[in-house]
């Protein structure tokens, strides 16, 4: 009971500290695209939540149920994918609602009230909802009869128990349909805490019971084996996106996308890969499972440290790292670049580095490299982050490249200074003669395919890296 009780007072907290942060300006006013304006603009906004199933970084790489599913929808679409990342459902369906987002990607119950308010697609799959409880002590030694004698089997017998729900969720209605069904009332507590973190809390024993879909519990299960989900509390029920009810063709292009993609083996293999295979449960113990430990690479502190001396967010130079080398201190390529931030020899040497394979060494020498390349651009490219994208480039396939595509920016009537639809295109076709013997160009031929990828997926790498690893630096 004591530990109940100081679980409800932390729960206080946490709605006084909400109500101090909460916003009190006038919200922003978003038109709401449809299809075809989701096509011209050239990306397709979407929402998840991040958990051990839907998104979350493992080992620097981004994953997820949803995250690879939502993806391979803007694939299908012919555009990129800008993702956002909450878990309080409320500001969720107020972003759609408001057209800052164009879908919600999550494992959405579908509900005739919520119906009212958003519109569904097929589903995506079926599932139902189970309870969480915790085991009795000595659970390990016991059989089946005894372990379901022991715990509470009977919907019935949730009358008057305390029942601990994320807020504005699906199970808040179907715990009021099942008090109403058994006669007696259920104290729901809805909380502001996501539905793992509270699997967590009744594994700790601090709540008696909580409510989640049965196929997210299955994988929690895993590395939670303390609970028991074995008493349902519903059918099976439909699993969903949703969208704006302003964006009709959208919907229409994703039920039939969704419909055909339902039929194939990759998406059977895409949802075990997330709900069945064991192997989810060992990304989320690891050191490396960002959303618990914070951590994205084994070198943070280093990447952390060295990161400030140029001014850049640490989660942009994890992502440089990890697109030249995986965090493999010891990769050597085929032209001979080495370690985490893959130096060639002679630029180790130039910057500084004693032991090229010393993964401290190697990052402080490619980062007075990456500050070579920023005072070299910094009177051509005044924004710092849009230089950031120039620095990349020229960080990929050599500064002089990128001075020949501002060149020829400039000559063909582009922004110089501006990397995306400018620069961009003239280093992307610097490999076709009319562009590298252009008079302005001083160092001919570049495969621009290399450098121009490298930078867009470093970038939206950043920018999940951004959406699940907090930011705890000092400013």
């Amino acid at each position: 009971m004591m530990r109940i009780t100081r679980f409800i007072f932390y729960l206080c907290c946490i709605a006084f500290l909400g109500s101090l942060f909460s916003c009190t300006g006038k919200s922003t006013k978003y038109a709401i695209p449809d299809l075809a304006e989701i096509k011209a603009r050239g990306y397709l906004t979407g929402i998840t939540d991040y958990n051990s199933t839907n998104y979350f970084i493992y080992k620097g790489t981004p994953m997820g149920f949803q995250y690879e599913l939502l993806k391979l929808f803007a694939d299908h679409l012919g555009v990129t994918l800008e993702l956002k990342a909450e878990t309080d459902l409320d500001k969720i369906f107020k972003l759609l609602t408001t057209g800052e987002v164009d879908v919600i990607a999550m494992n959405l119950t579908v509900t005739r009230s919520r119906r009212k308010t958003i519109n569904f697609t097929v589903p995506i799959y079926q599932t139902r909802q189970v309870l969480v409880q915790r085991k009795p002590k000595g659970w390990e030694t016991m059989n089946d009869y005894e372990l379901s004698k022991a715990l509470l089997r009977n919907q019935l017998d949730l009358k008057g128990k305390s029942v601990y729900i994320q807020e504005h969720s699906s199970h808040s209605e179907r715990l009021k349909n099942l008090s109403s069904e058994i006669g007696d009332s259920i104290d729901i507590v809805e909380v502001p805490m996501s539905v793992e973190e509270l699997i967590k809390v009744v594994a700790s024993g601090d709540i008696l019971y909580s409510v989640c879909d049965e196929n997210v519990a299955m994988v929690n299960r895993y590395y939670f084996p303390e609970i028991d989900i074995e008493t349902p509390l519903s059918f099976q029920q439909n699993i969903a996106w949703a969208v704006n009810f302003k964006s009709p063709q959208l919907l229409n292009e994703l039920n039939k996308w969704l419909d055909g993609f339902r039929k194939t083996l990759r998406y059977q293999l895409l949802y075990s890969k997330y709900f069945v295979n064991r192997k989810v449960s060992i990304h989320v113990a690891s050191e490396y499972y960002a959303i618990t430990t914070g951590k994205i690479s084994p070198y943070d502190e280093y990447i952390r440290k060295y990161s400030q001396q140029i001014g850049w967010d640490w989660r942009l130079l994890a992502s440089l790292i990890y697109q030249e080398s995986k965090f493999n201190p010891n990769v050597i390529s085929w032209a001979g670049a080495i370690g985490l931030m893959q130096l060639m020899p002679s630029t180790a040497q130039k910057f500084g580095a004693k032991a090229i394979l010393s993964p401290e060494d190697n990052i402080a020498a490619g980062v007075r490299f990456l500050a070579w390349l920023d005072n070299n651009l910094k009177d051509k490219v005044s924004d710092k982050n849009e230089r950031i994208k120039f620095i990349l480039a020229s960080y990929n396939v050599g500064l002089g490249h990128i001075l020949d595509a501002r060149r020829l920016a400039e000559k063909y009537g582009k922004d110089p200074a501006v990397w995306t639809d400018n620069v961009d295109f003239f280093l992307l076709n610097k490999s076709k003669p009319g562009y590298y013997t252009d008079q302005v160009v001083s160092h001919g031929y570049c495969r621009g395919e290399e450098p121009y990828f490298y930078v867009i997926e470093v970038m939206e790498r950043f920018k999940h890296y951004c959406n699940l690893v907090k930011d705890d630096e000092p400013k």
